[in-house]
């Protein structure tokens, strides 16, 4: 995949019940999920696909995972291996070194110094990756921004900039948190990184876009999901809502309110 370095181009859902899952992402997302003719043996994978293609993919938690039901960001680099030697040198923790997925690509799970996990990536695709769309004109369905809470916000800003090229530019004050500050890559902006908020857990968490934020907001709680902030409108008109899924797992959803 010849996405620009730092791009995120897949996203993950560990969790404890595939089935559970299917159906609630496929109500509240619109995703049309299924398992590829080729997966990996022995792996229940599932494919979240988009109207214009997949976005990410759905699998169980290993048994014993030291962490609750969670969505991941895998990040597109130039070389695998240079970047999870440069990641060990930032600080970084390797927890499944650099290995071949045939006709997928290359990859490797780190966890950056502060513990927050992720992956890097390189498709064997000629083809960028859809996954990642600019919210202003992605397409429902899309990862559209790409939050990081992180402990030491300076030190997230570092390691990101260092390792991935993730270039910090503007950013939006949060009164007493402090300051959101937006990431870009290129002429991008694919997300932004905040203080971890008292209470609530580091990590990356990812926005998805719909096609109304109302109607979202109604098959979100319909399906068992929960609002746990929202919808609050967010510059350039959308609303989102943070939320989480029946197993727990955080995520996002962003749109517009169409009255619908």
């Amino acid at each position: 995949m010849p996405n620009p370095h730092g791009t995120p181009i897949w996203y993950e859902l560990l969790t404890s019940d595939e089935d559970a899952v299917q159906e609630f992402y496929a109500k509240v997302v619109g995703w049309t999920i299924a398992k590829p003719e080729m997966g990996p043996p022995g792996v229940d994978y599932r494919i979240c696909s988009a109207g214009d293609g997949p976005v990410g993919g759905i699998m169980r938690m290993p048994d014993g995972a030291p962490m609750p039901p969670t969505w991941l960001i895998y990040f597109g680099v130039d070389d695998v291996d240079a970047a999870v030697e440069k990641a060990q040198t930032l600080g970084a923790a390797v927890h499944m070194p650099a290995m071949e997925i045939p006709d997928v690509g290359r990859m490797a799970f780190l966890a950056d110094p502060q513990g927050v996990m992720f992956y890097v990536m390189r498709g064997f695709s000629a083809e960028n990756s859809p996954a990642f769309q600019d919210g202003m004109t992605a397409l429902p369905g899309h990862a559209v921004w790409n939050e990081l809470a992180a402990p030491d916000q300076e030190a997230a800003v570092a390691f990101y900039g260092a390792l991935l090229g993730l270039r910090q530019e503007g950013a939006m004050p949060m009164g007493a948190l402090g300051d959101y500050r937006f990431w870009h890559v290129g002429d991008t902006r694919i997300g932004a990184v905040m203080p971890q908020p008292p209470g609530a857990p580091a990590g990356w968490l990812v926005y998805f876009s719909v096609d109304d934020i109302d109607a979202g907001h109604r098959r979100l709680e319909a399906s068992g999901g929960t609002a746990l902030h929202g919808p609050s409108e967010v510059p350039g008109g959308s609303f989102m809502i943070l939320s989480a899924d029946p197993q727990g797992a955080r995520f996002g959803l962003v749109g517009p309110r169409n009255g619908a």
